[in-house]
């Protein structure tokens, strides 16, 4: 047992009829990066969750270095040397690093002395884990990469010996993916024991020791990572055979559908975010844009498809000129575009409302859904099943609140949405966003299927792989402009200077 970290034993865990984990055994070496993954709802995050005292076992013991203890909340699991880098960041963003990392661990009753202290300890955390970060900087003014920084050093300055990572790398970009795994290296290297939850086969593949397998609450298999495949681990997620690569056929281009000219979009700030902006999209094929998060993407989905006025520019959909400097646009809908937009939870749902009146949203004044002046709920139910049954959304209930869906389904609520609509121009930001290698199959498919129906679809994705397994023709964003369009079976290198400004001769003399 002298080598074993952490040690679970028959953890079970009930929310009502939801049997979230079931007789769960798990055992993690020290010193070892340990992986745990699943699709959505598979019970990770809860078995994380009562590791580090969010959630009590209904059953079962955790031992921590051979030693049974209760972790009966998260002050008991930092008592037991355990930290959590929560997927969305427990920061608080007008503080500076310094005050975050000292929030709720001051040591001294007179202020400054504390303050000295911390920041001596700081210094000492950022050298010998590399974890460089300006600890008089304020978080919000950091990039994301950074804030995580933060979060692990919040975690190493309480003295964590065990650090839980729960989807790391779903704000980051794959630079700064690949910087993140270097830190976890240096910190096993340290000693320290990482326990990974992640959606991405390809990082367990890269930084994993061994990983652990779970499927509709139980444990299904542990694997030392060197002795399995991305293959293997996908069928034991989902249970069956999943199919990782993207298989299309060449696209087959037909006239504009989306034109956008010189457009250019300021954010609340009064920064441009899109500057001169032009591009089109054809009927028939995928126009993906590539980029690192930050640079525009986001504030130009949201001025194509009527969420924010653009500055100045010009937008054609279908040959019709769309008004996208004045009032917020109501019709474009109607008139054939959809949208799903990047942040699902607050943007493309009302996490409140039932999966069956999310599943109208934007479009309940169409007459199917009417009886008279009122909403017709059976017509709308009825309709919500169907996509339930077509987009395959658990559980299969059109009257469950959407917040207690997972993020793979409600992605799947959004996308049957938009998608059942037959859109002409389907702009989709995001589309596997935290979403599993099952639901990413499926979500992947049915873009394919929208172009290959003779949509125009325009992706915008941080993820580079799936940017270049989807996209007919790529576009790279870099400070507000296109700084470059490539084929979709350009190397990663290529297209990685590309989004880091350092485009070509050729082009920059153009």
């Amino acid at each position: 047992m002298n080598d074993i970290a952490i040690e679970l034993k028959g953890i079970d865990k009930k929310f009502g009829l939801v049997h979230a984990n079931k007789n769960i055994d798990l055992r993690v070496r020290k010193g070892t990066i340990h992986g745990i993954i699943g699709e959505n709802g598979a019970g990770k995050s809860t078995l994380m969750s009562i590791l580090y005292g969010f959630y009590q076992a209904d059953e079962g013991d955790i031992f921590v270095d051979g030693r049974k203890i209760v972790i009966k909340d998260p002050n008991a699991a930092i008592a037991a040397g355990i930290g959590m880098v929560h997927q969305h960041f427990m920061l608080v963003e007008n503080f500076t690093v310094l005050e975050n990392v000292m929030l709720g661990a001051e040591e001294s009753q007179i202020l400054t002395a504390g303050i000295t202290k911390a920041r001596q300890e700081l210094r000492r955390l950022e050298h010998e884990y590399e974890l460089e970060v300006d600890p008089d900087a304020i978080i919000e003014e950091l990039p994301v990469g950074l804030q995580q920084r933060v979060e692990i050093l919040k975690a190493l300055y309480r003295g964590a010996e065990i650090l839980i990572l729960d989807e790391p790398t779903g704000v980051l970009t794959p630079a700064e993916a690949d910087h993140l795994f270097r830190i976890l290296e240096q910190l096993k290297d340290q000693g320290k024991t990482i326990l990974l939850i992640t959606h991405k086969l390809r990082e367990i593949m890269a930084v994993t020791d061994e990983v652990s397998v779970m499927r509709r609450g139980e444990m299904v298999a542990t694997r030392t990572t060197a002795e399995t495949s991305v293959e293997e681990l996908a069928e034991l997620m989902v249970g069956r055979h999943v199919l990782l690569h993207v298989e299309k056929g060449p696209a087959s281009p037909g006239a504009v559908m989306l034109s956008v000219e010189n457009l250019t979009v300021r954010d609340s700030r009064g920064v441009d975010m899109v500057k001169n902006v032009s591009f089109e999209v054809r009927a028939g094929e995928i126009v993906g844009i590539a980029g690192v998060a930050g640079n525009g993407q986001s504030e130009l989905l949201q001025a194509v498809s009527g969420i924010r006025r653009a500055v100045s520019g010009k937008v054609w959909l279908d040959g019709e000129a769309v008004d996208v400097t004045g009032k917020a646009i109501s019709d474009l809908r109607h008139r054939g575009l959809a949208h799903v937009p990047e942040d699902r939870q607050h943007m493309g749902l009302v996490l409140k409302f039932d999966q069956s009146e999310n599943s109208i949203l934007g479009y309940h004044d169409d007459p199917k859904y009417l009886n008279g002046m009122f909403l017709n709920i059976e017509a709308i139910r009825q309709d919500a099943a169907a996509k339930i049954e077509k987009y395959d959304i658990r559980p299969p209930n059109p009257r469950l609140k959407t917040a207690n869906f997972s993020g793979g389904n409600q992605q799947k609520i959004v996308l049957a949405r938009e998608m059942e609509r037959d859109p002409k121009v389907l702009i989709i930001g995001q589309p596997t966003r935290g979403v599993d290698v099952g639901a990413i199959e499926f979500i992947h498919k049915r873009i394919i299927e929208m172009r290959d129906a003779g949509k125009a679809v325009l992706l915008v994705s941080v993820e580079l792989d799936e940017i270049r397994s989807l996209a007919d023709r790529v576009l790279v964003m870099f400070d507000g402009r296109i700084v470059g369009e490539r084929a979709p079976d350009t190397g990663e290198a290529e297209l990685g200077l590309l989004m880091a400004g350092v485009e070509d001769e050729t082009e920059a003399a153009a």
